[in-house]
């Protein structure tokens, strides 16, 4: 069996380092691979590599689109090019090949999912678990290794770019979703989740800030879907670019050694984010003192970074111990036994298009007003997210190919039910800024001729071939109209004025007007829902959103809720329906900040069974459960939230806590509430503590008056709330 000890110095730095991108080391060329001197520097450098990054990436900063990238149909011929003149020409190692699949395949042909704000708006974990099969089942026919899945980040400022990324704001739920995503798609490739740890903390909603949080924080919020990952077995994490306290992540040998492997007892491969060893020389005096700090923290692959070559001068220097980098090459040389590149694994391929429209329709929410619309009416559709499909894909998105019919718009889809001389289209604005002088005039010509008004507006993660990006994709300029992904972080949230003078133009005419925003982060949405009859919120649904947004339209089929909390105004964030008890009032001009709470959607009338619920804390920590059942007068498939507040001695308590979450689709759902629910989370992982927890399942966001008891008592039956 290959080990580190079994490798040369040069040969183990090399497995360590993931430096290259996979567009500059193959070309499709004449319609073959071609490696590049690129490749070939690099494996006559170090004998080999770890892994290779993106191959398959097809995207603007790659500059890879259908006229120059591996088609489809021949990936595993192109990943063969590579790894044959690895193995051939290096030390006989295998390399990893890594790809994107933040919601789906970043690779030319792949399915694209919707995004996990998506997701976290339909709130069903078994669907989010099919749905991760399914695109792991493509990665692996295509031959993929491990794939790079976001699903930590937990959403706690919307000024972030990335936020389409999270699950949720709410930890509970980013846990479940994470898990089933790497219990889904680990029956074929290999996951690393991404990112760890905090960084949807960062101050002021910058991206890679820094968290200035203390430990409860870090455990009750960023850290619960770490667990809930590394319990599922994931294979990977990706230390994030943030510091925590002012110590980098890939630095904090705290958090990668001290929680994940020693606290947490797991053991897979620590990958850094892309330069994030690099960045570090803001703490280190040069590459190798950088390099040093990553390796003793628990990093055991870089990515694109340069510092990782600069091991061998940490030895000499004594900066990092040899065990230090031979622990670090066994992880990977395991990681690399287990997606069998020393024995080969059996591709699986499974369906995924009626998954992705299941997400898509369960994606929209329905903030308030009545629907469906009358079948019978002509509709003026408007706005800039009407007609444009690259408006409901999100970030890490590959270009779509020329025939794609199974792609909708809103626009589309209208015409599809409806036809085309009973939909009038204006578009009336872009995303930030006004159209021409004719515009508002050809609105007000549109919603004259119909009955009822449409509106489309939003935001959009589009990045153009003529864009310009920083050293890690990130997006630098020029997209005039880019208002979301990563490197796009936004100081102010409010709805672009141009899409609300649209919504004004509409109010005025005297039809009904319904609004549709599309997006991947929450909005300052309190001037808008006072200027429509129905507002309707879909974070980016993904290629069939339109047809998603039609069916609730007419069909009725909103079923998602606010994954996040939209604020009531622009400035009064961070807002998180979490947030602890305050005991001073709010702004003097906004006493309520939050204006639209997570867990907002359709009205869903439940209540919580009202029995003596009673667990001692011995019986929890050993497995014990409770159960409780919840009544629901609703009909049709809806997501059901129990909600908590802790009464635990000394702790000022969360307003809200998601304790869990179903989708429902009978007339009761039975929680089983365990450890995780019932537990504290204060150090990152659950553990069982005398508390009294009032549940209920109804959308007040603070403790009603009608929420049941639970205790979970002390070894004398009783709780300190109660002596």
């Amino acid at each position: 069996m290959i080990t580190a000890s079994s490798l040369t110095p040069a040969e183990r730095i090399g497995q360590v380092n993931q430096r290259l991108k996979g567009w500059e080391a193959l070309r499709w060329v004449d319609g073959a691979p071609r490696v590049t001197d690129v490749l070939r520097r690099e494996v006559d450098r170090f004998g080999g590599i770890g892994a290779i990054y993106g191959v398959l990436r097809a995207d603007p900063w790659s500059a890879v689109h259908w006229d120059n990238g591996i088609p489809p149909e021949r990936s595993a011929e192109a990943y063969a090019a590579v790894q044959d003149y690895v193995t051939r020409n290096g030390c006989g190692v295998p390399v990893l090949f890594v790809e994107e699949a933040p919601h789906g395949l970043q690779a030319l042909g792949a399915t694209t999912l919707p995004v996990n704000l998506a997701l976290g708006a339909g709130m069903d974990v078994e669907l989010t678990e099919e749905l991760a099969a399914a695109v792991g089942a493509e990665a692996r026919l295509r031959g993929v290794h491990v794939a790079l899945v976001s699903g930590l980040d937990v959403l706690r400022d919307p000024r972030w770019g990335r936020a389409e990324e999270c699950f949720s704001e709410d930890p509970a739920l980013a846990a479940m979703l994470v898990a089933a995503t790497v219990r889904g798609m680990q029956g074929h490739v290999a996951v690393v989740a991404k990112h760890l740890a905090a960084q949807g903390a960062g101050i002021g909603g910058r991206n890679g800030s820094g968290a200035p949080i203390g430990p409860r924080e870090l455990g009750e919020v960023h850290l619960r879907p770490a667990f809930a990952a590394a319990r599922a077995g994931v294979a990977g994490f990706m230390a994030a670019y943030n510091d925590i306290d002012g110590v980098p992540c890939t630095a904090n040998r705290a958090l990668l050694t001290g929680t994940l492997r020693d606290d947490w007892g797991w053991d897979g491969v620590v990958m850094a984010d892309g330069t994030a060893i690099d960045r570090l020389r803001d703490s280190a005096p040069d590459p190798a003192a950088a390099a040093a700090l990553a390796l003793r923290a628990g990093v055991d692959l870089s990515l694109w970074d340069e510092a990782f070559t600069h091991l061998q001068q940490a030895l000499d220097r004594g900066l990092v111990d040899e065990s230090d980098l031979n622990r670090a090459v066994d992880r990977v040389l395991a990681l690399k036994r287990r997606v069998g590149l020393l024995g080969e694994q059996a591709p699986v391929s499974r369906d995924v298009a009626g998954l992705v429209d299941r997400a898509a329709r369960q994606s929209v929410v329905l903030v308030h007003g009545a629907l469906p619309l009358d079948p019978a009416a002509t509709v003026a559709l408007v706005g800039p997210n009407a007609d444009d499909l690259d408006a409901q894909l999100g970030d890490y998105t590959p270009p779509r190919p020329a025939d794609d019919p199974a792609a909708s718009t809103v626009r589309s889809a209208l015409v599809a039910r409806l036809g085309d001389d009973r939909v009038r289209y204006a578009p009336g604005s872009r995303i930030r800024t006004a159209l021409g002088s004719d515009a508002l005039p050809a609105v007000r010509s549109a919603v004259e001729q119909a009955d009822v008004c449409v509106l489309v507006l939003g935001g959009t993660s589009r990045r153009g071939y003529s864009d310009e990006f920083a050293d890690n994709g990130a997006v630098e300029g020029p997209a005039p109209d880019t208002t979301n992904g990563e490197g796009v972080d936004l100081a102010s949230i409010a709805l672009p004025e141009p899409q609300l003078e649209l919504a004004r133009t509409a109010r005025a005419s005297g039809k009904p007007v319904v609004a549709v925003v599309v997006d991947g982060r929450p909005r300052a949405l309190t001037e808008l829902a006072a200027l429509v009859d129905a507002l309707l919120v879909v974070p980016f649904p993904g290629p069939s959103g339109g047809a998603a947004i039609v069916s609730a339209l007419y069909d009725g089929t909103a079923s998602g809720r606010l994954p996040m909390s939209f604020p009531v105004a622009d400035g009064v964030f961070p807002v998180a329906h979490d947030e602890r008890m305050e005991t001073a009032r709010g702004y003097l001009d906004h006493r309520h900040p939050v204006g639209l709470p997570f867990g907002s959607g359709a009205p869903v009338k439940t209540g919580v069974r009202d029995e003596p619920y009673r667990i001692s804390a011995a019986e929890l920590e050993n497995g014990g459960s409770i159960r409780v059942t919840v009544d629901i007068a609703t009909a049709g498939s809806v997501a059901v939230p129990l909600y908590g507040r802790r009464h635990e001695l000394g702790v000022r308590p969360r307003r809200r806590t998601l304790l869990a979450v179903q989708r429902a689709r009978s007339e009761t759902v039975e929680f089983t509430l365990g450890l995780d629910e019932l537990g504290s989370w204060a150090t990152g992982r659950p553990v069982a503590v005398p508390v009294e927890i009032g549940i209920w399942s109804t959308d007040e966001t603070d403790e009603p008056a009608h929420a049941v008891r639970i205790h979970v008592t002390d070894e004398n039956g009783t709780t300190p709330w109660q002596r």
